[in-house]
């Protein structure tokens, strides 16, 4: 008999355990992602702190691709933490590497904690208040040290404008659910990174017209 693999098929997965917080773009960008932290992260044993880890697939994921990387997840309510807590009891074979998830705002800086060699986030900057996106460079730059890494991925604008189509109408979509919410300027989010004392890189280009903006602490 094939042993259970909760990651292999994240859907079919919640069709057997229906109480599990399930996240379909997980799946879709997971590879793409874990193949560009590969590069960027140190090849040496590493920490990261995920902000806004969802229903913490991610960092399962990212912690059995990347097995230097120790994962510290996070949500902001106490339900996001048990969502994730029921996906991470799935894996006991990485509890010693995704580590229990802690309640972190990302618009409330500074988060308590230890320096971290990275922070990553996916898919928070527009689909929240931009005042998330300030916190979450403030907090950044407190809990990183020299060289560390911030890890921005999602859709964003470039130059002012749209980079496909589809981002506009999804642009569209988010500002009628909420009006603090929509896809943020690169440029916007560079400023903010450049007063706190980052470095910035171009965007990386990821599937699906999504980017990874990478920032380095000075």
């Amino acid at each position: 008999m094939t042993e259970f693999d909760p990651l292999a098929d994240p859907a079919a997965t919640v069709a057997r355990l229906p109480h599990l917080r399930y996240a379909p773009a997980t799946a879709r960008n997971r590879t793409p992602i874990a193949a560009a932290l590969a590069e960027l992260l140190p090849a040496t044993p590493c920490s990261v702190l995920e902000i806004a880890s969802g229903t913490g697939e991610h960092a399962l994921w990212m912690a059995r691709s990347l097995p230097q990387v120790t994962w510290q997840p996070s949500e902001a309510t106490r339900e996001g933490l048990s969502g994730i807590k029921d996906w991470r009891a799935l894996c006991p074979d990485l509890a010693g590497r995704v580590l229990p998830p802690v309640m972190i705002d990302a618009a409330r800086p500074p988060w308590p904690g230890p320096a971290v060699d990275a922070i990553f986030t996916a898919n928070l900057t527009h689909i929240a208040p931009w005042a998330a996106t300030e916190g979450l460079i403030n907090g950044a730059s407190a809990r990183l040290g020299q060289g560390g890494l911030l890890l921005i991925y999602g859709p964003f604008n470039e130059n002012g404008s749209f980079t496909g189509p589809g981002n506009a109408a999804f642009d569209a979509d988010l500002r009628l659910r909420n009006p603090e919410w929509g896809l943020r300027d690169v440029e916007a989010i560079d400023t903010l990174a450049l007063a706190q004392g980052f470095a910035t890189a171009p965007p990386r280009m990821m599937p699906a017209d999504n980017r990874l903006l990478t920032y380095r602490r000075s």
